[in-house]
């Protein structure tokens, strides 16, 4: 199967490492020192998992000249979402199938708008990585997986077959019966941890084991429980909330969200894809977001100096 990978960071990087290791046929499109370190030194993964190293890795600054894919895993930043759309534009045939591994709810959509929504895929995927240098990944927590689905619910062929291919190449696969409701389960984790992560500047360990930030983060919780609700996705009530609590408690103690990496680090980060995206679709159901725009309000200065 022909895949395609759209950023090679700390999701990219993995993921399409472990499919070319696998002996999938996996194109990175790359640019800047990433492109430069791919083609030099290859592509390697420090990982909990194992270790491995990718050395003459498929690598490409342009999609036209790298051709059709059957699959193209977009794992850029959110905000680079809409400009990957626009440039795997050559890359689509007639049953390419296109799908974003991103923390935000939005994805799906803006992908759509672009490439046509008989393309695209809702997915997300659960791993903690980050760039240790272009071209160096290091997967530091979590059990790696991804998941993806039809917008419609349906079982498909070719999302079976990108799933096969993902089972085959050792990255744990599955298509969820509700695609939806897996992005908002994965949503109403990574929103509040990335907000009070980074609102803290401590690592989970620290936060989740206070009463006072433990309380702010379920306050949280329910807030994004209340938004997907009003927008037709049920994920359980307080059930969720102490569901996702437990997700916390099961991370490594020095686990922090690449938001509040990047955000520590001065760099732009995806806080209008969480929590922005949280405050947006809270006022359009009329529910309200106390908390999650408080962390906002909070975090909204760093963001800009950055963006500057």
């Amino acid at each position: 199967m022909r895949i395609a990978i759209i950023g090679v960071g700390g999701v990219g990087g993995y993921f399409g490492g472990r499919l070319a290791q696998g002996g999938e046929d996996v194109v990175f499109i790359a640019r800047g020192e990433t492109l430069k370190a791919l083609r030099t030194t290859g592509l390697r993964v420090d990982s909990i998992k194992g270790d491995f190293v990718i050395e003459h890795p498929n690598v490409s600054d342009d999609p036209a000249a790298a051709g059709h894919a059957d699959a193209i895993f977009v794992t850029v930043k959110t905000w680079q979402v809409p400009a990957a759309a626009e440039a795997i534009r050559p890359m689509i045939g007639a049953d390419t199938i296109v799908v974003p591994l991103e923390n935000g709810i939005d994805a799906p959509d803006q992908l759509a708008s672009v490439v046509g929504r008989e393309h695209v895929l809702g997915g997300l995927c659960g791993i903690v990585s980050f760039i240790a240098a272009p071209g160096h990944i290091r997967h530091v927590g979590a059990e790696p997986f991804v998941m993806f689905g039809e917008l419609d619910n349906q079982i498909s062929k070719r999302a079976e077959r990108l799933r096969d291919a993902c089972l085959h190449a050792g990255v744990q696969a599955d298509i969820p019966p509700d695609i939806h409701h897996a992005l908002w389960s994965k949503f109403v984790f990574i929103a509040p941890m990335s907000g009070i992560g980074a609102a803290t500047r401590v690592p989970v360990g620290v936060w989740r084991s206070m009463l006072e930030t433990r309380a702010l983060a379920a306050s949280a919780i329910r807030e994004i429980v209340s938004v997907a609700m009003a927008h037709g996705v049920d994920l359980g009530g307080e059930a969720a909330v102490d569901r996702t609590l437990a997700r916390f408690d099961g991370l490594p103690p020095d686990a922090t969200s690449s938001l509040q990496r990047d955000l520590m680090e001065g760099r732009r980060s995806e806080l209008d894809a969480q929590l922005g995206a949280v405050v947006r679709l809270g006022l359009a159901a009329g529910v309200p977001t106390p908390v999650c725009e408080t962390l906002l309000a909070l975090l909204l200065p760093q963001e800009l100096a950055a963006r500057e």
